[in-house]
């Protein structure tokens, strides 16, 4: 994982938008918008910082305010898609129920495996970009769900659990979508929620049920 998308969870765009300044909002959609014009025009790594400033019409320093580099920019982009599928979906985790792990499973293996890069841009220049961005989703997702449901005292950190079960849903859903002639991602949630789901009740008193 990047810099960084290591501190993508702390990053307010992921978080309820409510809790965001609408200002920082318009600013972050306005560059995450410059980034998806000019990546249909050329290659991500042609694509300048100072090109995504001026296609957003702000400044520079304005673009160091809200990201460190354009590869922060890209993967919060990538975030905030993932985080818009799950929201269309009404997904949210409380930390114990299995329909809610499954129906974050199914949004990996779907945004996975029907997310279109930008016609100008190779799959894999996208893929680690995609890679860190959902796992900062789902980690923070996860995460959330488990703190309703603090253990005294935990054997293992809440912040270690969602991170290994995060990382897992990722590689599950990547296998499935890399397997000639898969199975219909409707048929693949199963298998991946028995495959966490004894990672999740180190944290969660009761089982997912």
């Amino acid at each position: 994982m990047s810099e960084s998308a290591a501190n993508l969870a702390e990053i307010p765009e992921f978080l309820p938008e409510k809790s965001v300044d609408p200002r920082i909002l318009r600013t972050r959609n306005l560059l995450q918008q410059a980034l998806v014009k000019l990546m249909k025009e050329k290659e991500f790594d042609a694509i300048s910082v100072q090109d995504i400033a001026e296609s957003a019409t702000i400044n520079r320093a304005t673009f160091y305010d809200h990201y460190p580099d354009k590869f922060a920019l890209l993967e919060c982009t990538i975030g905030t898609r993932f985080n818009h599928l799950l929201a269309e979906r009404g997904v949210t985790f409380n930390g114990t129920c299995t329909s809610a792990l499954k129906a974050i499973v199914l949004g990996v293996c779907d945004f996975i495996a029907f997310s279109e890069p930008p016609c100008s841009t190779k799959a894999g220049q996208m893929e680690p970009h995609t890679e860190s961005a959902i796992i900062a989703v789902v980690r923070r997702m996860l995460l959330d769900g488990l703190a309703n449901h603090p253990s005294s005292p935990a054997p293992i950190s809440p912040r270690m659990i969602a991170t290994t079960a995060s990382w897992a849903i990722y590689g599950a859903a990547k296998e499935w979508a890399q397997t000639p002639n898969r199975r219909p991602s409707s048929e693949i949630v199963e298998t991946v929620v028995t495959l966490i789901s004894p990672i999740l009740a180190l944290v969660a008193p009761t089982p997912l049920h």
